[in-house]
């Protein structure tokens, strides 16, 4: 049992120097053991929406006055029921609200999203099951397109043929995370170059090419389609994406659009 007991603080004295030089984002030892405080943060994914306050439990936080783009860093809730709202900033005014059971271990994510008339919201519950010792950036993809309703999501080698491989997430749904909402992101490998494609689903048409872009060692990616002109952009398939970094707190929020 001792031996045990030292090899395994060990392996995470070794893991926390790893993860030190690596830096960059909420991927502590805690984490990576599930033993972290449950976090939550917030995104404002609403094409040309208003700037928002963002409440819990009904009290505001220091994110107010926020524009569309905007990643919070994750922060630490209590175990049990939390109630995320998102105001038109300023007011009372409600745009939309959501619910969740926080537990141990596991990152939430709020997103405040375009609906067809009015802003609506998603949550997506991460395990963060993550090696010790791995350094594979994690990937997950999210539909906020309600006129891109199912698409295919291909992150490949920049000069890899559609044709020749299959999606890397297949026919996400309006409103749809995948990998789904209590289970894990997809690990790729980090410091590497991918171009981002998508498609309408079952086709090899691509309505978005991203061109080339870098996913660092332990990057942390959330995908998100939106429309290109936000509530009411009726534009069959006219999207951009919104890439939320959770590796990289300075720029959290990315706007991609098509090359």
């Amino acid at each position: 049992m001792f031996r045990s007991k030292t090899l395994f603080i060990g392996l995470a004295l070794a893991a926390t120097a790893v993860l030190t030089a690596c830096g960059g984002g909420d991927d502590g030892i805690d984490d990576r053991i599930g033993l972290s405080k449950p976090t939550i943060r917030v995104i404002h994914a609403i094409t040309g929406g208003p700037n928002v306050d963002v409440l819990q439990n009904g009290t505001l936080t220091s994110f107010v006055n926020k524009p569309y783009k905007f990643v919070s860093t994750y922060f630490n809730v209590e175990t049990g029921n939390q109630l995320i709202s998102f105001n038109t900033a300023g007011t009372q005014t409600e745009l939309g609200r959501a619910t969740l059971t926080a537990a141990t271990g596991h990152k939430y994510t709020v997103v405040a999203l375009p609906g067809a008339s009015s802003a609506e919201t998603l949550t997506i519950d991460d395990p963060f099951e993550k090696g010790l010792l791995s350094h594979k950036a994690r990937v997950r993809s999210l539909n906020a397109s309600f006129n891109a309703q199912n698409i295919d999501i291909y992150l490949t080698l920049p000069a890899i043929d559609l044709n020749s491989v299959g999606p890397t997430f297949a026919n996400v749904g309006y409103k749809q995370a995948v990998p789904a909402s209590g289970t894990d992101s997809i690990d790729v490998d980090g410091n590497t170059t991918y171009r981002l494609r998508i498609t309408t689903a079952g086709t090899k048409t691509v309505i978005f090419d991203s061109g080339a872009l870098t996913l660092a060692n332990n990057a942390d990616w959330l995908i998100t389609t939106i429309p290109v002109d936000g509530i009411a952009g009726l534009t069959p398939n006219k999207i951009k994406v919104l890439v939320a970094r959770g590796d990289d707190e300075s720029q959290a929020g990315l706007e991609l659009v098509t090359q």
